[in-house]
């Protein structure tokens, strides 16, 4: 349950504090009238007063406070799941967080540009099933195959180069665990496979050149997107958002890294799909959603909640039937002549 007004549920408080006065008034009431009147007078008074039906009363006065502010809060109850037919394709994104990829040469560093590419295509993307693969000398599914993608740009937020074991590259142990991923898809729909490939290039694993086959035997499309420069950069050294210098070679000397055009470009040609680069002002979400919309799409189906609905109506409902209770409900008795006995307050 979640509430559009939930300030108002501090009136609830209200309803001890009603308690506490009736209970106060019900003692001074009664105080006063001892005082004015005797015992025998007192019980011809009370003689027709019915106290069980003046606590209904009273309780159902309360019971309706209780309703009528729980209404004014907008209570939001049962939520309804449904079932939502989407077509698309498999995409998974094979993301590189290598060292390198901290390098600058790309505003504001490699890292960051892809990831900012990422959710530009995911923004653009409808019914497509994604997944993201990150990698160094290892690889690792960060998020699985999902339609949800909020889930997904979450997982791809907290991807950093920090994060892995090992910080060289290693395209064959990409290639590997996305041939393990597409192979744990189901195989009952119709969609085509992709993989996006995005790297700076650079890989110094053992050769990939038969993953990138047999993923393509498998009916898997391969497009790469080599992200960097020509003249390359040096990969900086963060401590706590404070530049502390750059990374060095064993022999002392600042490392450059550069992209490495041709392994992307050769990957993509082996893979049938496209390469595109991402570097200076240049834009690679269009010519590969052009691409993307060549291939076949398959449908899948979700669940998904529905919006939360206001059960206020409820609420005022039931609260005015307590509170015809508590002005309708008789506080008297109609007693025969025999039974005509005593009644005190």
């Amino acid at each position: 349950m979640i509430w559009d007004n939930s300030t108002y549920l501090w009136l609830l408080f209200l309803i001890p504090l009603f308690w506490g006065v009736f209970w106060w008034v019900r003692v001074v009431r009664n105080k006063k009238r001892q005082e004015l009147f005797d015992d025998r007078l007192l019980s011809l008074l009370r003689l027709n007063f019915w106290r069980t039906g003046e606590r209904v009363r009273f309780f159902s006065f309360l019971i309706a406070m209780f309703f009528f502010i729980v209404a004014l809060a907008g209570p939001k109850i049962g939520t309804e799941i449904r079932e939502v037919e989407r077509s698309g394709v498999n995409m998974l994104i094979a993301l590189d967080l290598s060292r390198s990829m901290n390098a600058e040469d790309i505003s504001p560093s490699r890292l960051e540009k892809a990831k900012f590419e990422i959710n530009r295509l995911v923004d653009r993307l409808e019914g497509d099933r994604v997944g993201l693969l990150v990698f160094t000398g290892e690889a690792f599914v960060q998020s699985p195959m999902t339609l949800d993608y909020s889930a997904l740009r979450l997982y791809l937020d907290i991807a950093q180069t920090d994060q892995m074991p090992s910080s060289t590259t290693n395209f064959h142990a990409a290639m590997v665990k996305a041939e393990e991923t597409f192979q744990s898809i189901e195989e009952n729909s119709d969609a085509a496979d992709v993989l996006l490939f995005i790297a700076d290039g650079e890989s110094h694993g053992p050769d990939y050149r038969s993953a990138v086959e047999r993923l393509n035997q498998m009916g898997v499309t391969i497009f790469t997107v080599g992200i960097g420069t020509e003249q390359g950069g040096r990969i900086p050294i963060y401590d706590n958002g404070t530049l502390r210098g750059y990374h060095r070679d064993s022999q002392g000397q600042e490392v450059t890294t550069q992209l490495g055009a041709e392994s992307m470009r050769n990957i993509a040609a082996l893979g049938g799909g496209n390469y595109y680069e991402i570097s200076r002002g240049s834009d690679t979400i269009e010519p590969f959603l052009s691409r993307l919309s060549e291939l076949e799409r398959g449908q899948f189906s979700s669940q998904e909640y529905a919006n939360y609905v206001n059960r206020y109506q409820l609420m005022v409902l039931i609260g005015m039937v307590f509170l015809s209770l508590s002005l309708f409900f008789p506080d008297f008795t109609i007693r025969s002549e025999k039974n005509k006995e005593p009644a005190f307050a």
